[in-house]
């Protein structure tokens, strides 16, 4: 990582480019605040390529046909030998956010580039790279001057429509537009940290506020309207009617991500080696014999790719490049569709067994389960990939297909993208397949329909709040059950085997609106680290395990630590998304959960406090 003149300032792993600190976000640096510019200023030659047809296909419905590729960010590999060589500015390009700093002797609040503070550069500790208010003379005006630090102004203005810019100081302390170009001091005036106790001063003109007024209703009295500045595309849109509001450095709501995955599945019909050829045929395209094909089964390889090339012949990936070649058509992916063709391989008859990124083997449902579960596939080898479109500000966006669900998406870069960053993560995983017969059965019951209409007008009434179509967006009683089970099955399985539970992941299979209806669940790990490779989870899904953790995670379910307000909830009541659910039973991690810890109710899978008439495990 690095600011424009190539001075590095710190670092952050290649997923957290994803997922904490994508193009728009701030680093929270020891010493420094930046913000991570767009994905047109990054080196794009230095962005590996990630070959996954579907999830590509799904990014251009979105961003448009111009993106012509997946790319992972720029990582070095291991520590340079020199801190001055090419190989150690490899990074994304990063500017220093909020302009404004504050000298922590004097107090001093100016922006950087106003020339009263210094840029301390240290390339063998990038950490402690730093801006100074040189010749420091403290608060008191001391005799002695010393270089003091200088740390970013801890308040910014955001607003709904993605914008980030710097807290209006100069209109803030003067209640408005003024002529007044005094030095401006920051003080605090108590024990705590509370924002009645910081002050903002003008030295030429004496008037002070504190930083209170600039929050809550007042605050949109002191504040001025927004400017529309998107800081890491280096550009205004002067035409934003949102309210900007004051928001804290490192505050979560300062960033959002909006991203999509899939799971890498072999297309139907095609054997093992075409699948190779299918999800590398950017490689293999402009390979115009068998000798130049060597060479390019040597580089992915290489690259730690094309798992599973080894075990053919040159000879037998000639044969299956040339007749990929015959039959483009066949080739090009145009679904997108992600879940869809998911569900088709993992409840095929016969599942894939082998191949480059999937290996399932099926196992006996637990017992005393039969007539609930149909199937259990352990996959015991998987591939995510993860695109990230562009973010929101203030408020998160809603995983839904509806556009009008979600607050407005700030852009990567620019103009439109050719490209989008994106990870792989290899790891494993548990697939349940639910009866459907039974889950009809389940859905025709008056207290299921009970709890339907109750966290349907949750939904309504959140929906209303939001000045969003409420007929819109409701996933259904099938997916709030299944989501539920998937929460208290990740629960479980983080106590029983130590995993860290972020890394446990969640993908709900309920459509109803097809021919083929869903209902399933997949949990599996897929962390960039270990945790995704140990076969553990994989074990946890034989059917001795399996039953008695189920078991387990029902049992708990029934009594929660908050109930009676747990089980009593009504999301009617207080426009929410979830019955009788909290971080005591049913909650998870943000990053394991695909719907933002929305549309859960235990009530639907045990006999609760409040309601026993709803339960699909009624006699677990």
């Amino acid at each position: 990582m690095a600011i424009q003149e190539k001075t590095p300032v710190g670092e952050v792993r290649p997923s957290q480019l994803l997922w904490t600190y994508g193009p728009g976000a701030l680093i929270d640096l020891p010493s420094l605040s930046v913000v991570t510019l767009g994905i047109d200023r990054w080196e794009k030659d230095r962005c590996q390529p990630i070959q996954e047809a579907r999830l590509l296909s799904a990014v251009r419905k979105v961003l448009g046909q111009q993106v012509e590729s997946l790319r992972m960010p720029p990582f070095q590999k291991g520590e340079p030998a020199d801190v001055w060589s090419a190989e150690a500015n490899i990074g994304v390009p990063v500017r220093p956010f909020p302009r404004w700093l504050r000298c922590v002797k004097c107090g001093l609040l100016a922006p950087y580039d106003g020339g009263l503070f210094t840029l301390k550069e240290n390339r063998y500790r990038p950490e402690r790279t730093r801006f100074v208010h040189a010749g420091c003379t403290g608060s008191k005006g001391a005799d002695k001057a010393k270089d003091a630090d200088a740390v970013p102004a801890r308040f910014l203005l955001a607003c709904r429509n993605g914008h980030l810019d710097d807290f209006p100081w100069h209109y803030f302390v003067h209640g408005g537009p003024s002529d007044c170009k005094g030095t401006l001091r920051f003080f605090e005036s108590g024990a705590s940290l509370q924002t009645e106790n910081l002050w903002v001063k003008c030295d030429t003109c004496g008037v002070s506020r504190s930083m209170a007024h600039a929050f809550g209703k007042i605050g949109k009295e002191n504040l001025p309207a927004c400017r529309g500045r998107h800081p890491h595309l280096d550009q205004f849109e002067h035409d934003c009617d949102e309210e900007a509001r004051a928001v804290l450095l490192g505050a979560t709501n300062s960033w959002f991500p909006i991203t999509v995955s899939a799971l890498a599945i072999p297309q139907p019909n095609v054997s093992p080696l075409h699948q190779i050829v299918i999800d590398y045929w950017d490689d293999f395209a402009d390979v115009e014999d068998i000798s130049e094909l060597k060479g390019t089964i040597k580089a992915l390889k290489k690259r730690g790719e094309a798992q599973g090339i080894d075990k053919h012949e040159p000879e037998a990936v000639w044969a299956a490049i040339e007749a990929h070649r015959s039959g483009t058509s066949q080739a090009a992916v145009a679904e997108s569709d992600i879940k869809g063709p998911e569900w088709a391989v993992l409840t095929e008859a016969n599942p894939p067994t082998d191949y480059p990124h999937f290996l399932s083997k099926q196992v006996e449902v637990p017992g005393g389960l039969e007539k609930l579960i149909a199937r259990v596939l352990l996959l015991e080898r998987l591939r995510e990939v993860n695109a990230l479109l562009g973010f929101t500000r203030v408020e998160a966006p809603e995983e839904s297909s509806d556009p009008d669900e979600r607050a407005p998406m700030a852009d990567l870069a620019r103009s439109k993208p050719d490209w989008v960053p994106a990870n792989q993560v290899h790891g494993e995983g548990i697939f349940i397949q639910f009866d459907e017969q039974a889950l009809k059965t389940w859905e025709g019951r008056k207290g299921v329909e009970r709890l339907d209409q109750r966290l349907r007008g949750g939904h309504r009434g959140w929906r209303n709040a939001r000045h969003l179509n409420p007929d819109d967006g409701y996933p259904g009683i099938r997916y709030a059950m299944l989501h539920t089970l998937s929460h208290l099955l990740i629960r479980e399985l983080a106590l029983e085997c130590g995993y860290n539970a972020a890394s446990i992941r969640e993908r709900i299979y309920a459509d109803t609106d097809g021919d083929d209806s869903q209902a399933g669940i997949l949990i599996y790990t897929a962390a960039a680290d270990s945790d995704g490779t140990l076969g553990g989870l994989v074990d946890l899904g034989k059917p001795e395990n399996l039953g008695r953790l189920l078991g387990q995670a029902l049992d708990r379910a029934k009594i929660c630590s908050s109930d009676p307000l747990c089980s009593e909830h009504d999301p009617c009541k207080d426009r929410s998304l979830h019955g009788a659910a909290c971080h005591a039973c049913s909650l998870v991690a943000e990053t394991s959960c695909e719907r933002g810890n929305r549309y859960l109710d235990r009530s639907l899978l045990v006999p609760t406090l409040d309601c026993a008439d709803a339960a699909f495990f009624q006699g677990s």
